[in-house]
């Protein structure tokens, strides 16, 4: 069905099972998969005379069971895994649908809505309705309170508006304004980092008004508390513009406190050039500061990395000076990987680029990416890898699954690891007939002289076939000879 019909639209939603999907087809029909890491899609009932998309629809989950809700017209239709339901006005007990009436709201537009979503504050668990339209957008809260303190604060690339001269499609998004900025920002605000704010404005212009705003703050001692709340404000802000503005003002505001601890004022610059060049339209990851923070930079740097903006996450991490092993090369070894993966280029070039790029940095294992390119199928291209890795005992294990055991043989009496020899050695045995092994054997003395070693302790018979091999009439008397006293 959906081969033929195609997907309309599709939901991706959680449950106890794990990530789920949802779809409407062409044929108006609901199916979905509770768990896309076992993906088995269950065709939902189907809506009586459900002729078109639904205005609206969700999936909601709980106690294990899934459904759909959906709008058709004035009624609202439940889909479970047996039935479909018309939902009646009268609120159902133990149901999944709310049993309260929170608010209504009025928006004095005509058109239906694009798309509604729910937004809280995390903190005060404030809820609210996003409404959108084609170039509207609506914040309906459960209480007047509730509106103003959120704040329209960036944009994403994809459906909405357009961007001036670049006629890309986005869409805003909302975040609860920092209070900071609140008291900042808000009308006729006499909090002490609006004060800071305007005494630098006015300090720009040369104006003795800056001394004035300046005086009013230190008098209450509370200047302190001004510079902390434009580097706070700072943070929040999504336009360099204001970004700057707050920072020059809590600049200014240093200057007229003795000791104030510079890291604060530091490191959000340094938070702030990372996350304005991740937010730029050509990269796309529009962080709001909290979530920047609660993301950490190790797992902003593997979304780079997953996005192939090897350059830009790099350049993060000598910008935040980031240890090697923790950043740079990480990072190489990511594009290393995904390097052998081109099929345009030869092995020796490859091999030449990766080896040209990461040289002998600290923390990079050639073992690893030579093992990423022969689960591609390079087998060559991992042996030539493989010759610049300096450990010998990473290089013996993949020469082994490779089954390339004579290279790992040489590899290992090269390294004068004897352990590592024995291993190789008794690898072969395993894989090769008696008589081909005992000619290996006969080509590398060092594993021979070991061998011979193991056997005397371990497998004396086998020690007999070994001069019998080698016409080595001496020894196999001296064998004969030390079996009879035993």
């Amino acid at each position: 069905e959906v081969l033929q019909n195609h997907v309309l639209e599709a939901k991706v939603f959680h449950t106890e099972y794990g990530t789920g999907v949802a779809i409407l087809t062409g044929a108006h029909r609901f199916s979905l998969a509770t768990n896309i890491d076992d993906l088995k899609l269950r065709r939902m009932p189907e809506v009586p005379g459900l002729q078109k998309p639904p205005s609206c629809w969700a999936v909601l989950s709980q106690d294990r069971v899934t459904i759909v809700l959906l709008a058709l017209g004035q009624d609202l239709y439940l889909l479970d895994n047996t039935s479909c339901s018309v939902v009646v006005s009268e609120p159902w007990r133990g149901s999944l649908l709310p049993q309260e009436k929170l608010c209504e709201f009025t928006s004095s537009v005509r058109s239906p809505p694009k798309q509604m979503v729910w937004c809280m504050r995390p903190r005060s668990r404030q809820r609210a309705v996003v409404v959108a339209w084609d170039r509207q957008l609506m914040v309906a809260g459960s209480s007047p309170e509730t509106v103003p303190g959120w704040a329209l604060l960036g944009c994403q690339a994809q459906g909405g508006g357009d961007v001036p001269g670049l006629g890309q499609p986005l869409t805003p998004f909302l975040s609860p304004s920092a209070e900071a900025s609140q008291e900042i920002f808000k009308i006729a605000s006499m909090a002490p980092g609006a004060l800071l704010l305007e005494a630098q404005k006015e300090y720009e212009k040369e104006s003795q008004k800056a001394d004035e705003y300046l005086r009013e703050i230190k008098d209450q001692k509370l200047l302190p508390e001004a510079v902390s709340q434009c580097i706070e404000a700072a943070g929040h802000e999504h336009e360099p513009d204001t970004q700057k503005s707050l920072l020059r003002a809590a600049s200014f505001g240093k200057c007229f406190v003795d000791k104030f601890p510079p890291e604060s004022f530091v490191r959000m610059c340094q938070d702030l050039r990372v996350l304005n060049a991740v937010r730029d339209y050509q990269i796309g990851i529009p962080l709001t500061f909290t979530q920047y923070k609660r993301l950490t930079i190790e797992v902003l740097l593997d979304r780079l990395v997953l996005r192939r903006l090897y350059p830009l996450a790099i350049r993060i991490c000598e910008y935040l000076r980031l240890s090697e092993i923790q950043g740079v090369s990480r990072i190489l070894a990511h594009w290393a990987c995904y390097k052998v993966q081109q099929k345009d280029k030869s092995d020796e070039e490859v091999a030449q680029a990766i080896n040209q790029k990461l040289g002998d940095t600290p923390g990079i294992s050639y073992s690893e990416i030579a093992a990423r390119a022969y689960d591609c199928g390079r087998t060559e291209l991992a042996i030539k890898l493989l010759e610049y890795e300096p450990r010998s005992g990473e290089q013996v294990p993949l020469l082994l699954k490779m089954k390339r055991s004579k290279l790992a043989l040489s590899k290992a009496i090269e390294s004068g690891d004897t352990d590592l020899v024995y291993t190789v050695v008794l690898h072969l045995k395993n894989e090769l007939n008696r008589g081909t092994f005992f000619m290996t054997l006969q080509n590398q003395p060092v594993a021979l002289s070991l061998y011979r070693q193991f056997c005397k302790h371990q497998e004396r018979e086998t020690l007999k076939d070994l001069y019998n091999q080698d016409d080595n009439h001496q020894e196999l008397g001296n064998f004969h000879v030390h079996s009879s006293y035993s």
